[in-house]
């Protein structure tokens, strides 16, 4: 059943919703530094893409795993641009340089914990236990969305599907 309150939510979003899009990987980082070329980040570049496609995309970082460098590219993305969504792909694993989900939750404000409930539900459709691996997360900062993806093209393609058309949504909420 629709609930008529959220369909009319979803009817009065915000006409421009500027996004920003982080990739956290040393070794892609280190391929951008040497060839200034974001090709071989599959993964951003399908949320580039698709982002493009519906709404305003302003930033699109590549950095290393480094907590230091994520909170710099966010400060710089929510307070120079203005973005209302930043979505980021990578550094989400459990190994020790995995460092997205750690830091995200230090800045978050309020935990939007359905995206990362959801996204595991979604996953262990498609992966079985292994989805136990995932923790992606959503949260709340500075009046802006975060959303942190794990870095694989198919996990990105799963987690932009989740919450493509919210977006606007999410951001109305975030103007109230």
């Amino acid at each position: 059943m629709k609930s008529e309150s959220m369909e009319s939510h979803r009817k009065n979003v915000p006409s421009e919703i500027k996004c920003g899009v982080i990739t956290l990987s040393d070794s892609k980082f280190e391929d951008y530094q040497k060839n200034k070329n974001s090709s071989t980040d599959l993964s951003g570049q399908l949320l580039v893409e698709k982002l493009e496609t519906k709404y305003n995309l302003v930033n699109y970082s590549i950095i290393p795993d480094d907590s230091k460098m994520l909170l710099d590219t966010i400060e710089d993305m929510i307070c120079t641009k203005n973005v209302d969504v930043i979505i980021s792909t990578g550094g989400t694993g459990i190994g020790s340089r995995d460092i997205t989900v750690e830091t995200l939750e230090e800045i978050f404000e309020k935990e939007l914990s359905g995206f990362g409930e959801i996204f595991r539900a979604e996953s262990y459709k498609e992966l079985g236990a292994g989805a136990i691996l995932s923790r992606a997360i959503a949260g709340v900062y500075k009046n802006s969305i975060i959303i942190a993806m794990p870095g694989s093209p198919n996990a990105v393609k799963l987690g932009i599907d989740i919450i493509f058309n919210e977006l606007g949504h999410l951001a109305r909420h975030l103007k109230e």
